[in-house]
């Protein structure tokens, strides 16, 4: 198997791959985009929207919000906690939102959630937890594209949405496969 890193940065990682099949290929595309566990805002408790806007379209928007994902010390279990208190008039972004873990934070702070009248608030909180994309797309750490270069050569296009740099969604990815393979293993090993 060869290997080529053609174009990598905080944003996009490029590379060739040879020597794998079709179907090696697209599996470690459908588990980066699928497998990958980010965090992200997945329950909203509304105190307080005097907005014209509901309650779920807020939440709806505050949970596709990009979650900064460290690689480790995080398990599925943890819950950090965001809040929003805003009042108008004023442009809300998700700069606003303060966390309880400095770690885990938005990784896009321009993305505007809400532009609040004169005299209108909103007051929320958000839990973030870590799960993959199979859940919900708010999940999703990026973009993952392939095209076939040769027989068996593979020239990959990896996009960041920002939770964790685009080489690291390859590597669980392929990490993730490894620890499925060895578990398939094992279990044809014990049966008889």
């Amino acid at each position: 198997m060869d290997f080529e890193a053609i174009k990598i940065n905080e944003k996009a990682f490029e590379f060739s791959i040879s020597g794998i099949t079709p179907s090696y290929a697209n599996a470690l595309r459908r588990t980066a985009i699928s497998a990958v566990k980010t965090f992200a805002i997945d329950s909203i408790t509304v105190y307080e929207n005097s907005s014209a806007i509901f309650d779920e379209y807020i939440a709806h928007r505050i949970g596709l919000i990009p979650i900064v994902s460290p690689s480790k010390g995080y398990s599925d279990k943890d819950e950090i906690l965001f809040t929003l208190d805003a009042t108008g008039p004023v442009t809300v972004f998700a700069r606003d939102m303060e966390t309880s873990d400095k770690e885990i934070k938005v990784a896009s702070p321009n993305i505007p959630i809400i532009k609040l009248g004169k005299d209108q608030r909103l007051r929320v909180d958000g839990k973030a937890v870590l799960n993959a994309a199979t859940k919900h797309a708010k999940f999703q750490p990026g973009l993952v594209t392939y095209e076939q270069t040769g027989d068996e050569s593979f020239k990959f296009y990896v996009e960041s949405f920002g939770q964790m740099p685009p080489k690291e969604i390859i590597n669980k990815a392929c990490d993730i496969i490894k620890e499925e393979v060895s578990s398939i293993s094992k279990a044809l090993k014990k049966a008889k």
